[in-house]
């Protein structure tokens, strides 16, 4: 099976610069979106052959993610049954007889205040309330049956995962504060595989580039968009990808490719 998961940015926007001729030529089983950024009605993105299910977030232009798949699932779950997290549109759930695939836009914990390097993220102590009942309800699916998620999770997780390390670190930037690395280091130490860099422990391949200071054009990137599988799947794991050529936001699409 071929799963796609991409941070649109906006999809709306992104319809305007080709998303259905790139839709169709990747020809995914499963298609994940996050940040859609939109209400119910507001767009008519209908694809032959592929259900669709949507979260919006309660504030419009906001969040919102999205899954079409070609394989119906056998239950469908929006959020995480938490009401402080659940407003935003960021999880859902499809479950299968063999495992639940879950897309995630994980909350950015925000801009760090001035000045930089005496304050953390404004939004970091909700990012790591998110993070503990995130990952509870992840485990709790895993429990039952082994779990695929991909989606912006908003951390560069290891130094290989930015450009220019060591000044992020020092500016506590958002997405590779301690806390949030520390976060992702945990889930996968409780019995999950970052299904890149388990297939390609020293490639640099970002999956993010800031719409300033030319960031693309000079691939000072990020690698914030993942799929992440229960360990007992690494066995049915063929191949996961960034696909850099693909533009049309300020993230790329990302694959992973599992026999199962």
């Amino acid at each position: 099976m071929k799963f796609i998961s991409w941070n649109v940015n906006g999809l709306r926007a992104v319809y305007t610069k080709g998303f259905e001729d790139i839709f169709k030529s990747l020809d995914a089983d499963f298609f994940c979106l996050q940040e859609t950024k939109m209400q119910a009605g507001q767009l008519d993105a209908r694809f032959e052959g592929y259900e669709s299910y949507w979260n919006y977030a309660d504030k419009k232009g906001y969040s919102g993610t999205a899954i079409f798949t070609k394989h119906k699932p056998l239950s469908v779950t929006y959020g995480i049954g938490i009401d402080e997290h659940d407003h935003e549109g960021r999880v859902i759930t499809l479950e299968y007889e063999n495992f639940y695939f879950i897309t995630c836009y994980t909350p950015n914990s925000g801009e760090t205040p001035e000045p930089r390097r005496q304050n953390m993220p404004k939004r970091l102590d909700y990012r790591m309330e998110w993070e503990k009942d995130f990952q509870a309800y992840l485990k709790q699916l895993d429990k039952k049956k082994p779990i695929i998620l991909c989606g912006d999770l908003n951390v560069a997780h290891e130094e290989i995962d930015v450009k220019d390390p060591k000044k992020h670190h020092a500016n506590h930037d958002s997405g590779f504060t301690d806390e949030e690395r520390e976060k992702m280091t945990n889930l996968l130490n409780n019995g999950f595989t970052d299904t890149f860099r388990f297939l390609y422990p020293e490639q640099v391949t970002y999956s993010y580039w800031s719409y300033r200071f030319h960031a693309r054009e000079n691939n000072a990137g990020w690698r914030l968009d993942y799929f992440i599988i229960s360990n007992r799947l690494k066995n049915k794991l063929k191949d996961s990808t960034i696909h850099t050529d693909i533009f049309g936001s300020d993230h790329c699409p990302v694959e992973l490719k599992l026999d199962i």
